[in-house]
């Protein structure tokens, strides 16, 4: 099972987080620090794969990651879990966020949480993987945000329709009390 997804900077600052597991937000900023110093001081040309001792409170988490320019996506997963299959996964996540964003770089992670979240959950959902295949987890995605966008354009015909109305009212009111005024 993935216990939890980060993805942080080479300076440590976390982009994205993702815990399957309760945890506090001190515990995560502290598992996200030991990752980090596990992860950062590792030579390019090793595995990327490690043992991350009880860091998520189990003695069986192993960390996998892919450094990527100035970005490091690291998955805490159980014994369970393959390496290979993970590292895989991680590839999958990061072509579905370039395709997305037509080359993905830290900005856009910093700017579109909301997708980057809706992207990861369709590959990963309550530490279980979903789906691997970049088509389809780009059709679910699409699909979503062409609803959304369908449900934005009817919010903002009723918010034309409430404001006209409420201009309306208005009016008359204004009208009412010149009217009162006056006499």
């Amino acid at each position: 099972m993935i216990k939890a997804i980060l993805v942080f900077n080479n300076h440590g600052k976390p982009r994205v987080s993702k815990f399957y597991n309760p945890t506090t937000e001190t515990d995560a900023l502290a598992i996200i620090r030991e990752c980090f110093l596990l992860v950062s001081k590792r030579a390019d040309n090793v595995c990327n794969f490690l043992d991350g001792g009880e860091l998520m409170g189990e003695k069986d988490t192993k960390l996998i990651y892919r450094h990527y320019a100035t970005l490091y996506f690291v998955f805490a997963v159980d014994s369970s879990e393959s390496e290979l299959g993970i590292l895989d996964l991680i590839q999958v996540f990061v072509e579905s966020l370039d395709k997305r964003f037509e080359n993905v770089c830290e900005l856009d992670l910093i700017f579109h949480v909301e997708k980057v979240h809706h992207i990861l959950d369709e590959i990963v959902m309550g530490g279980m993987v979903l789906e691997t295949n970049m088509a389809e987890i780009l059709k679910h995605v699409d699909a979503a945000n062409a609803l959304e966008r369908k449900e934005g354009a009817v919010f903002t015909q009723e918010k034309k329709f409430n404001a006209v109305n409420a201009l309306s009212v208005t009016k008359a009111a204004v009208s009412a009390a010149v009217s009162k005024v006056r006499t």
